[in-house]
């Protein structure tokens, strides 16, 4: 049985959302960062990466990030530009992307479910990761930014969606800069939320989609101020995290990409020969396209021609899911025996790239001499990553990109 809450969120006032709105901490670096609040003086990047109201070469880990990220959090409400709702509700999240639209719905999970294990995990976190966000959420006290999980569709859940949305006014209602569209709707009518309720909690498990670092850390903040608390009675509001919820037929996971700086000593020839001893080696005829188009087939960018290359059978163990990955095939076929990448994770020689680039992207990195080759993968599905999960097994890293990223900023949760 999975727990879903409704809450009353600290939110932009409608005028202002837009302006507040932020990509999440994790998808810019610093000077990004900076550029983005010179051109966007009220986003949520003044909490997201608080460094930018720090002198240039702060720490990123010292205290004073911190609590400048608090400092901007609380100002944002009393400067009028964020409110609090007054009862507790759901919120009806919808990201459109070229034409698809995905609906989330945004309430609360529970700590004790995700130490449970009803709420369903697929990669590991680092633990320098984990810190930073946990003091980030300590500090601040709250969530500022939510986590991104999904779930088995249900028909009655999405029949509630479908009326709210269709029947209310949307609360906000506008596009980023890269073209998503970002709607907002208020569910406030206790039916609807007791439905919804009812409906999530058929279901035995919840899954993280993206935001594994995000919901460790909002789970053991959790567990710091119960131990703070020895009195507590399980409804306080460190008991849950902010969450949002989408339908796993909604989502659309992008390929993500591998680009390695040198062939690790062999020649072209060399590399080449050994490629063919456990893959099948195709040239991509010029002018065809040369994005993968099946599950087990790689494209593969080297001295500036494009190959499709697909294990041999018997290479892999088809009944593992995890090695059936196409990253893991990859990883054990050709990364690590012939480019000696051991642990994809601490290689300084291999960087990933998220399919929303484009393999144009990768392109441009190999002919511009950066790196040797590049590697553009199949997505990896949504069954592929809950099956994952339901074995209790843990993907590759850099396996999944998930498309449009969540904003922050339209909602926060208060831990007290």
């Amino acid at each position: 049985m999975a727990t879903f809450k409704p809450f009353k969120a600290v939110r932009p006032v409608p005028d202002k959302a837009q302006a507040i709105a932020s990509l999440p901490y994790d998808v810019m670096d610093s000077d990004e960062a900076r550029a983005e609040v010179k051109k966007h003086p009220l986003s949520f990047i003044h909490v997201e990466k608080p460094e930018v109201d720090l002198p240039e070469g702060t720490d990123l880990y010292d205290p004073k990030v911190y609590a400048k990220a608090k400092e901007n959090l609380y100002k944002y409400i009393s400067d009028g530009h964020m409110i609090q709702d007054d009862k507790p509700m759901f919120y009806i999240y919808r990201q459109t992307m070229d034409g698809r639209a995905q609906f989330g719905l945004v309430g609360l999970s529970a700590v004790d479910e995700y130490m449970d294990g009803t709420i369903k995990k697929h990669e590991l976190t680092r633990a320098e990761k984990e810190a930073d966000r946990i003091k980030h959420v300590d500090t601040c006290d709250a969530h500022p930014s939510p986590v991104f999980f999904t779930y088995p569709h249900q028909d009655e859940i999405d029949r509630v969606v479908s009326k709210v949305s269709r029947s209310k006014k949307p609360e906000y209602d506008f596009v980023s800069d890269d073209g998503i569209g970002h709607t907002l709707w208020l569910m406030d009518d206790p039916e609807d939320i007791k439905a919804i309720q009812d409906g999530f909690s058929r279901l035995p498990y919840l899954y993280v989609a993206d935001g594994h670092h995000r919901t460790a850390s909002a789970a053991k903040v959790g567990l710091v101020r119960r131990e703070q608390n020895p009195n507590y009675n399980g409804e306080e509001e460190f008991n849950y995290f902010m969450t949002v919820i989408f339908p796993d037929n909604q989502l659309k996971i992008f390929d993500y990409n591998r680009v390695v700086k040198d062939l690790n000593g062999n020649s072209s020839e060399e590399f080449f020969a050994r490629v063919k001893e456990s893959w099948i080696v195709t040239a991509v005829p010029d002018k065809a396209d040369f994005h993968p188009s099946q599950l087990h087939q790689v494209s593969m960018y080297i001295d500036g021609k494009w190959y499709f290359i697909s294990p041999k059978p018997g290479s892999w163990n088809e009944a593992d899911v995890v090695e059936n990955l196409d990253v893991s095939i990859l990883q054990k076929n050709l990364l690590h025996p012939i480019l000696g990448i051991n642990d994809p994770r601490t290689d300084k020689r291999i960087d990933f790239v998220g399919g929303i680039r484009g393999l144009g992207e990768l392109v441009k990195r190999v002919d511009s001499g950066r790196e040797k080759v590049a590697f553009a993968m199949y997505p990896t599905s949504m069954d592929e990553l809950i099956g994952i999960a339901d074995a209790g097994q843990i993907m590759p890293p850099k396996s999944t990109w998930f498309e449009p990223k969540l904003r922050s900023g339209l909602f926060i949760h208060l831990l007290k």
